[in-house]
């Protein structure tokens, strides 16, 4: 009788830890930080939600004015030469460089691309991929037969911090989708 006791005492507790980090820890350490910008954007370029809180996460951590070791900016460190080719697309009245600071510029952009690189390559996996090191690079890895069997997914990254990258973004999505029960 005391173990059986004891046990649910000890399923309680762990319970309750599992609780407490789903609904007040992990929220704190996965925000949903511009949830009406990436929402709106998300919708617009038909991303999911938890695919760009990914993306911000591991690029960021929601540091708008962050900067690149590659001089990338902003929220979804999108790098000067494509904001600038964007922002020339997207009409973004009298376009700089510092707009990629502005978390509702910067997450246009950034979305814009994303979903300009899924369109592109069909996968989520390699879009991502092509964000880290660029289409031109992935483009290149998909001829390679030892990156590609099919030229459409990648069965190896030769860029150490892009396979980081892509399976952090991926990992990353995966807590959003179940922190938070969205797409």
């Amino acid at each position: 009788m005391k173990i059986c006791i004891k046990l649910a005492k000890m399923t309680l507790f762990f319970a309750v830890v599992i609780l407490f980090c789903r609904f007040v820890l992990l929220p704190h350490v996965f925000p949903r930080k511009y949830q009406k910008e990436i929402e709106y954007f998300c919708q617009q370029y038909e991303l999911p939600d938890s695919l760009v809180y990914g993306v911000v996460f591991t690029e960021s951590r929601f540091e708008e004015g962050a900067i690149s070791i590659k001089e990338a900016k902003g929220l979804m460190q999108i790098g000067e030469s494509t904001g600038e080719w964007a922002g020339g697309l997207l009409d973004i009245t009298e376009y700089s460089q510092e707009m990629l600071f502005e978390p509702k510029v910067n997450i246009k952009i950034g979305c814009w691309y994303l979903n300009k690189l899924i369109n592109q390559f069909g996968v989520v996996e390699t879009a991502l991929a092509a964000y880290n090191a660029g289409s031109g690079n992935v483009s290149k890895w998909l001829k390679d037969e030892k990156y590609s069997d099919d030229g459409v997914l990648l069965k190896e990254i030769p860029y150490g911090e892009t396979k980081r990258y892509v399976k952090k973004v991926m990992i990353v999505q995966k807590i959003y989708q179940w922190l938070y029960d969205i797409e």
